[in-house]
């Protein structure tokens, strides 16, 4: 009997432990989609902003002209899996080319971030290029391509306060004024509301407490 009491205790402490993951406010975060959702401004008529296939050894618009691109790996606190695709930047000639869509924020904490890749084919070119990432107004990028690391995924993320209930834009630019110039590709762009989720110190207690009260319960019983 008193192994079902302290099972029953331990599973209550598991199921008040689990959270419900925040969905992404961000329409196609992870481009599984292509762009849609997204608005492109100032795409070039030659390699406008695209999406491309993870592990495609291919030509743009497949794949990044021959280099296979990994999945995205860098730890995140994006909902979304990375998927199959990732958006590619790759203009030589963008007069501030963005990649942008707007979406509706009420009062309240987010957590915020996106993920970038710089493919090695592209880092090797001599023109450089200048990549700024946006979210509901925190600049959370904003650097020359050449001055980040090359062939190596990494993750992006902030918080920030809404205070007034409206739409806010989450916007990428890609600036390059030389042929040929560096590159950039981007995934698991997100919103969430509230802070991420993390083990609550609540469940070890409870757990404790009922380990605790089996252990009277023996010392009793004896």
């Amino acid at each position: 009997m008193l192994k079902n009491v302290v099972l029953a205790v331990i599973v209550a402490a598991s199921c008040a432990s689990g959270t419900a993951e925040a969905a992404n406010l961000v329409l196609n975060g992870s481009f599984e989609d292509g762009l849609t959702g997204w608005t492109k401004t100032n795409a070039p008529a030659s390699y406008p902003v695209t999406t491309i296939l993870y592990g495609a050894a291919q030509p743009y618009p497949v794949g990044a002209f021959g280099e296979a691109i990994p999945q995205q790996n860098a730890p995140t606190n994006s909902p979304d899996a990375a998927g199959l695709r990732a958006a590619y930047f790759v203009s030589d000639f963008s007069n501030v080319e963005t990649l942008s869509q707007s979406i509706f924020l009420n009062p309240g904490v987010y957590q915020i971030g996106f993920s970038t890749y710089a493919p090695r084919n592209g880092y090797a070119n001599a023109g450089d290029a200048v990549f700024v990432g946006s979210i509901a107004g925190v600049d959370l990028a904003s650097y020359n391509v050449s001055t980040g690391p090359v062939a190596l995924w990494q993750t992006y993320a902030g918080a920030t306060t809404i205070t007034t209930a409206g739409n806010y834009l989450v916007s990428f630019s890609f600036l390059t004024n030389r042929s040929p110039s560096k590159d950039i590709v981007i995934d698991q762009v997100y919103v969430i509301e509230g802070n991420p989720s993390v083990p609550e110190p609540t469940s070890l207690v409870l757990l404790g407490s009922a380990l605790l009260g089996a252990g009277v319960l023996r010392r009793r019983r004896r």
